[in-house]
């Protein structure tokens, strides 16, 4: 339909209904996310790019926007990001392209047991970077870690942020789906008070990529720091209406609220709920085998619809632990029955089961399990005859 309708997304004024259904899409999906109405959103290409327009937005509003004079090399202290270290590798890429540089990017330590970033250790590393005469300029809360679903409180790191005038980006990309389920806003608590949120409908949704949802509480910083104006683009509308190339770093765009539009009108929003609440609780139906069964344990708690497991025979530990977890997942991935996904804690492997297929069915979570047991002990007796 985007493609066929042949919209010219560079202003208002070359599509009106461009700029206007996305408008109406994205409050849309605010009021479905229980965002206050101080929100206003926009639509990117990937969480990747939204984060990177935020620190884009955080880096020019600590510097006091150095873009306009001499830029961060005039800048009289260093500018500092932190995040957890369980953040997402986008948001590594997003802070050195943004120019704050690696050593100014701080991943703190999560803690142990939640995998959340805790709001004391923020504070903490805040407090000494201000004291050795550097800024701290933005923090990027995980609301859905990529390994395990954890979330940052969100409330309390806004709190220390605020201290020292940091600019809070909430990085949801997966999870912030959850948001479209009361019961699940809880694990949002404190939202409202970040600068910007991303989160992708393209993920669990189902909504075709790209998608991804962008918002912020204050446009106009948004704008004088992505705005560029040369006479060819002015019009007798500026002022008037959302010039969205000012809202993010292409000029041109794609009718991407189209595809929100469509799902929202199609399957509408009720079912979309049902879907998230099936997946979650497959999810917990996976999760309750795998403690109730000898050998096999959570590696995290369970928070959404991503299963975090390992399968730990007694005696089998470190290395040889790694290559069992690594050969009983390779078996199931080269089935063609399912696909998981690897991944480390504490520099040891374990498997992501991500529950979220829009034809995912508790018939196939239990097969997936009978799957995993199968190629567990299928690993255990191939690793017993070469040993033999």
């Amino acid at each position: 339909a985007c493609a066929g309708l042949g919209t010219l997304g560079i202003s208002w004024e070359s599509c009106p209904a461009l700029t206007e259904v996305e408008e109406a899409t994205c409050d849309w999906m605010r009021q479905l996310a229980g965002l206050s109405d101080e929100w206003q959103g926009t639509i990117h290409d990937t969480a990747s790019t939204a984060c990177l327009t935020a620190m884009l937005a955080a880096r020019e509003r600590a510097s006091d926007y150095s873009e306009f004079d001499g830029g961060l090399q005039a800048c009289d202290r260093p500018l500092v990001v932190y995040a957890s270290d369980q953040a997402h590798s986008s948001v590594v890429k997003a802070v050195l392209l943004a120019g704050f540089g690696h050593d100014n990017l701080r991943l703190l330590p999560s803690d142990p047991a939640t995998r959340a970033l805790p709001a004391e250790t923020l504070a903490q590393a805040m407090a000494e970077d201000a004291a050795a005469g550097r800024r701290p300029a933005a923090v990027i809360a995980s609301l859905g870690t990529t390994g395990v679903t954890a979330f940052d409180p969100v409330g309390a790191l806004v709190e220390a942020a605020a201290a020292h005038g940091a600019w809070v980006h909430a990085d949801a990309a997966m999870a912030g789906s959850a948001l479209l389920l009361p019961e699940c806003r809880p694990l949002f608590d404190g939202i409202d008070g970040a600068d910007s949120i991303s989160w992708n409908p393209h993920k669990w949704i189902g909504t075709i990529l790209d998608t991804s949802l962008f918002y912020v509480r204050d446009p106009q910083t948004l704008a004088r720091v992505m705005s560029t104006n040369p006479a060819y683009l002015q019009s007798a509308e500026d002022g008037q209406v959302t010039q969205y190339r000012d809202w993010g770093i292409p000029l041109g765009r794609r009718f991407r609220a189209l595809k929100l539009w469509f799902q929202l009108a199609l399957d509408g929003p009720n079912a979309i709920r049902e879907r998230l609440r099936r997946d979650l609780a497959n999810a917990r139906w996976l999760a309750d085998q795998v403690e109730a069964t000898p050998d096999w344990t959570l590696v995290s708690p369970l928070t959404l619809q991503t299963v975090c497991l390992r399968h730990a025979p007694p005696g089998l530990g470190g290395d040889r632990l790694d290559q069992h977890t690594k050969d009983w997942l390779a078996r199931i991935n080269r089935s063609g029955e399912a696909f998981l996904s690897p991944a480390q804690l504490d520099d040891r492997w374990f498997v992501r089961v991500s529950v979220g297929v829009e034809s995912t069915t508790l018939e196939h979570v239990a097969r997936l399990w009978e799957l995993l047991q199968n190629a567990a002990n299928e690993s255990l007796q191939e690793a017993d005859r070469h040993a033999n």
